[in-house]
C-alpha cells in the first residue's frame, strides 16, 4: 500500500458549505499537480444540511489508485492528517443533527497531526473550550473572522486559498505550497489569491498540545434503544407542558418554563448567542412571541431569559426587540456553558452588568455574523476579511 492522507473540514452547515466543498476541491487538485490520486465528499449523515448545524466535508489523497480505493470504502475517515475548523465556536464540540452527541473538535486527528482554526482567539483561549485528548497533537491558528455566505452563494474572501495554504505548511507530504500555487493559478487564475495562500502558509504557525491539556467539559453521548427496547406501534412520547420558574433569591414562584426535549437541542448550531439587559426590558413580549424554537421562559419578574440549550443564534429576538441594546447578539466564543443569564443576574447583579458590559462592547469591525445574511453584507464584509488575508 502506498500513502494514504485524509483531511476534514468541519464547518457550519449552509452558511459555509460552498467554502467547504471549495477547500476540499482545492487540495484534490493541487495534489493532482504531483501527480497524486483524490476524492472529495461530504460526510452522508449531514444531508440535508439544516442552518450552522455542525456538518463535515473531507478530502483523500493517495498515491496510487488502489490506496485511494482503500480510503474510500469508509463510510467517513475515522483518523485525519489535519482537521480544519472554520468557525472557532465549533470548538466547545460539533454534533451532526442525526444521533451523534456532542463529539470533540479534535476526536479525529491522529496522534502528532494538526488541528488548524479559523479564528482572532489565542491558543490559551481555544484550549479552554477545545476538549483534552488522551495523546499529544498540534493546533494551528489561522487569524479571520469566520467566513458565512449561503449554501448557493459565495463570499470570495480567501478563505479557502488561505486554508489551502496553511494545510501545504503543516502536511507538504500532501500537497506543497508550489502545488497549491500552481492550482490557484491554473483554476482560479487571481494573483491576488496567491498571495493570500503563501501569506497563511509563512505566518501559520502550529503549537504542541500536550496530552491532558484542555476542557475537561464532559460531551454528550446518547445510548440509542434496540429493537427490542422500543415501544409497540409508532408513537412519539408527549411533551409535558412545564411550569413555573423559581427566583433563586426571593424563592417566588412565578412565569412559565416549558418542557423541553431533553434529546434534541439546537446550541451546537449556534454561533452568537443573545445577551439580554434585564434592567431596560419592558416585557413587549416580542422576543418570546417571535422566537421560532421557544427558547425564551417568562421569569417571575415578567422578564425573558433565553432557554440557552434550546437556542440556535438566530438573532431574531434582537431584531424584533424595540429597545436599544437590550437584546444584543454576541459571539458563543465568549461565553462557556448555558447557564441561565437571569439567574445570574439575580444572585450577583453587579458580575452580570460587568459582564454585559465587556462582551456587547465589540466594535462594529469587530463583530461577526450569526450567518444569516441580509442583502449586501458579503460586500460589506470583504474587504476587511482581504485586509486579514494580506496583513495577517
Amino acid at each position: 500500500m502506498g500513502q494514504l492522507f485524509a483531511v476534514e473540514i468541519i464547518y457550519r452547515g449552509v452558511f459555509q458549505k460552498t467554502l467547504a466543498k471549495n477547500i476540499c476541491r482545492g487540495i484534490v487538485l493541487a495534489a493532482h499537480n504531483e501527480g497524486k490520486l483524490g476524492i472529495s465528499f461530504g460526510r452522508y449523515s449531514d444531508s440535508p444540511e439544516r442552518n450552522g448545524i455542525p456538518a463535515k466535508s473531507f478530502a483523500i489523497v493517495a498515491s496510487d489508485e488502489q490506496t485511494l480505493e482503500g480510503g474510500m470504502s469508509q463510510y467517513e475517515p475515522k483518523q485525519v492528517d489535519v482537521s480544519v475548523v472554520l468557525d472557532d465556536t465549533l470548538c466547545a464540540g460539533t454534533e451532526s443533527w442525526s444521533w451523534f452527541g456532542l463529539q470533540p473538535v479534535n476526536q479525529g486527528v491522529k496522534p502528532g497531526c494538526t488541528l488548524i482554526v479559523v479564528t482572532m482567539e489565542d491558543v490559551p483561549t481555544l484550549l479552554k473550550v477545545i476538549h483534552k485528548k488522551s495523546v499529544p497533537y498540534k493546533l494551528g491558528i489561522l487569524k479571520g473572522m469566520a467566513s458565512f455566505s449561503g449554501m448557493w452563494n459565495y463570499k470570495d474572501d480567501h478563505t479557502d486559498v488561505r486554508i489551502l495554504g496553511a494545510i501545504a505548511k503543516v502536511l507538504p507530504e500532501m500537497a506543497k505550497i508550489t502545488s497549491v500555487e500552481k492550482y490557484i493559478n491554473e483554476n482560479l487564475k487571481n494573483s491576488l489569491k496567491v498571495t493570500s495562500a503563501r501569506n497563511a502558509y509563512e505566518r501559520l504557525k502550529a503549537i504542541d498540545v500536550n496530552p491532558g491539556q484542555g476542557s475537561e467539559e464532559p460531551t454528550r453521548q446518547y445510548a440509542l434503544p434496540n429493537w427490542q427496547d422500543m415501544r409497540d406501534a409508532v408513537s412519539i412520547q408527549g411533551q409535558p407542558q412545564g411550569g413555573p420558574m423559581t427566583d433563586p433569591i426571593t424563592k417566588q414562584v412565578g412565569g412559565h418554563q416549558p418542557a423541553r426535549n431533553d434529546l434534541f437541542q439546537k446550541y451546537s448550531s449556534r454561533s452568537q448567542r443573545p445577551v439580554v439587559n434585564f434592567d431596560t426590558c419592558t416585557k413587549c413580549t416580542l422576543c418570546w412571541l417571535n422566537c421560532p424554537d421557544g427558547s425564551f421562559n417568562v421569569t417571575p419578574d415578567g422578564t425573558y431569559d433565553v432557554h440557552l440549550e434550546a437556542c440556535c443564534g438566530c438573532g431574531i429576538c434582537a431584531a424584533v426587540c424595540p429597545v436599544p441594546n437590550c437584546v444584543t447578539m454576541v459571539s458563543d466564543s465568549e461565553f462557556h456553558g448555558n447557564a441561565s443569564q437571569w439567574e445570574l443576574y439575580k444572585k450577583d447583579k453587579p458580575a452580570y452588568d460587568a459582564m454585559l458590559k465587556l462582551t456587547t462592547a465589540v466594535p462594529p469591525e469587530a463583530q461577526r455574523s450569526h450567518g444569516f445574511r441580509y442583502r449586501g453584507q458579503y460586500k460589506e464584509q470583504v474587504p476587511a476579511a482581504l485586509e486579514i488575508a494580506q496583513k495577517g
